[in-house]
This record gives structure tokens, sequence and C-alpha cells, in this order.
């Protein structure tokens, strides 16, 4: 390890207790500390441009919650670096090491004793290119955060240009098509590769991945998904229709959308950061990016133990009163040959 990359949480006190920990870690085993995504210059920049000004490192290190950890995936991915979450947050599904853990996180990633967690991301192609038009700038002064500047877009070839504008974002939890205004709702047209599936009045159509499957679109009744599969969830949010229930998707398809004519303009969010919006004839297609995000796992984790933490689940009351629950229900021996040994993992995430 080279260099960090720090992505701090700079509202939180306890958040800057914990970097400074982190800088005192780097400092006595001389490996520089660099903070990147700064908010104080309320002016952010693209993702690439952060990761060169910070000399390229090769471990970014959050201090946070999960947003913050959003923040450091997006840089980290851009050069295949990992991501090391300390958490400080309230519901904290991506980062998993205490501020009392910090120094022997650090020193078990130099000594190579860590797994990486590579998680499916999302990104996109757009029919134009996209962005905040001047009119619509007050829309930020509702942001927790300054905005992000457009995503950076490719050259096309004129046969490439019939997919669309390639959008350089990676999204770890999802992607959001928003209504812009209250009153107005947003009608979408959802095709999945290609083939129309239905069309959406709703508040807002979500496409997740399994990872971000316990965030906005969980909230919105989809569901949970392992985020160690492979897959696509798509979750419409207050939907003007009887059906209202999300697609679990294979990795391999794209959800296109697309924005009807008397539609209300629509709002484009990467990770719950505002990138763009899209008007009446606009249309962006989401699919599964060829980038993974690289998680720093220090131990193995169980993604049910910690769905059934971080939401407060209580069994059944009922339930309970017809006997007790064990907190393990196996026999503890090795599997027998006829199942398979992935099974040990089946709840691992």
């Amino acid at each position: 390890m080279k260099r960090i990359g720090l992505v701090v949480h700079n509202g939180k006190e306890v958040a800057r207790t914990a970097a400074e920990a982190v800088r005192s870690w780097g400092g006595r085993h001389g490996v520089p500390c660099i903070e990147v995504d700064q908010w104080e210059d309320a002016e952010r920049l693209d993702e690439k441009v952060e990761v060169a000004r910070a000399g390229s490192p090769d471990l970014f290190v959050t201090v946070g919650g999960d947003g913050t950890f959003l923040r450091g995936v997006r840089m980290a991915t851009a050069v295949d670096a990992p991501v090391l979450g300390i958490d400080v947050g309230r519901v904290g599904f991506l980062t998993e090491v205490t501020t009392a853990e910090i120094d022997n996180a650090l020193a078990a990633v130099v000594a190579g004793t860590f797994q990486v967690d590579e998680r499916l991301a999302l990104t996109m192609r757009a029919s134009r290119p996209l962005g905040i038009p001047t009119d619509l700038h007050w829309l930020m002064k509702y942001a927790r955060s300054p905005a992000l500047p457009p995503p950076e877009v490719h050259d096309q070839t004129a046969t490439e240009i019939g997919w669309g504008v390639r959008i350089d974002v990676t999204a770890l939890n999802d992607i959001v098509f928003e209504k812009l205004t209250r009153d107005r709702q947003a009608s979408l047209a959802v095709y999945v590769s290609g083939r129309h599936f239905a069309s959406y009045s709703a508040d807002a159509l979500i496409v997740a991945t399994p990872t971000g499957s316990t965030a906005y679109s969980f909230s919105a009744g989809g569901p949970l998904v392992a985020p160690n599969m492979d897959a696509l969830v798509f979750t419409p949010v207050a939907p003007h229709m009887i059906f209202d229930r999300s697609l679990v998707l294979g990795v391999d398809q794209r959800i296109g959308v697309r924005v009807l004519d008397r539609s209300g303009a629509v709002t484009v969010s990467v990770d719950g950061q505002l990138r763009g919006v899209i008007e009446p004839g606009d249309w962006v297609s989401v699919y599964a990016s060829a980038r993974r995000a690289r998680l720093v796992r220090l131990k193995d984790t169980d993604f049910l133990s910690r769905v059934r933490d971080r939401f407060g689940l209580a069994d059944a009351a009922a339930a309970l009163a017809d006997g007790e629950t064990p907190e393990v229900y196996e026999p503890g021996i090795p599997l027998p040959p006829d199942m398979p040994p992935g099974d040990r993992r089946l709840l691992g995430g």
C-alpha cells in the first residue's frame, strides 16, 4: 500500500476523530493519506480528476456511513482500487470496521490478510448527454451536498450512436428516475432488453443492484437480494396502476426508460446524487457495468443476520408463543455428499 485516499463525513465529530486515527497510522507506516471529495470548496470534481489529484491511491478508506462509502466507491472504481469502510453511521450495510478496529484493519490490508468482496455495479447509456439545465439549478439548494459535475460523455462512432451516448457513471446501489415536481407524475415507458414491458405513471422508478436492494428499493417495497448475486432489481415507486411489483432480472439484461411525450421532466440520480434531468422523448438504458466495486472484508459476513439486526426485525408474537427459536438450526457436522459445498455460504454477503 503506497497511498490512501481518505473520504470523510466531516459533518460528524466522531468521523473527524476517526480520520485522524487513519492519518496517524499512515504517518507511523510511511503511507500518505490524501483526503478526496471534500465539500468545503462547494465544488466537486469528476472522479478521474479527484483520483489523479490524489496521486491514484491504491486503497480508499471511508469514514462515515453508507453514503460516505458510496462516495469512496465512486472514485475507487475509476482505478480498480478496493474500499475499506469505517462505520460511524446509523445503518451501515456497506461499512463494517469500527473505530476501535482501525489500526488492525489497515495492518490486515498491508499484510494481505483480507478478502475482496466484488459487487455488481450499474452504468448507463442515454439518448443525449446528462446535465442540469440552468433554469433548474434551484434543484441543488435542496440537496444535502454540493452537486457533482455532469458525467463524462465518451466519443461515439456512427454505428455506436444508435445504442446511445455512453455515460461514464458507476452505481453501486441504484439509478433512480424521479418526477421533478410534486404536481406532475413521471410517465415512463420501460423496456427490458429492447422489448416494451409496461408504461408507468409513478413518483419514481428504481433500478438497483443486489447491494442496493436494502436501500431505496427496499423502502419502496422491493425485495431483499443477497449481495453476492448478480441481478438487476427494478422497483416502481407509488405507480398509478394495479401492477406495482418489483422485477428481478438477469444480469445480461438491460432496462430502458423513455420519458413519454406529455410527461413532466424527470431527474436521474446515481447512488443518491442528482446527475441530470431528462425531458419527454429522452431515454436512458441501464445495464451491468464491466467494472465492479471492490469492498475490503476482514471476515465473513452473514447478510441476513445483518438485515435482522439493522432493521430491528422481530419474530411474530404468535410464533414465539408456540415455541422457542434456536439461534442456529443445523447439526454442526460436515455436510453430506449430496449437499453442495456452496450451501455453506448460502446466506453470506
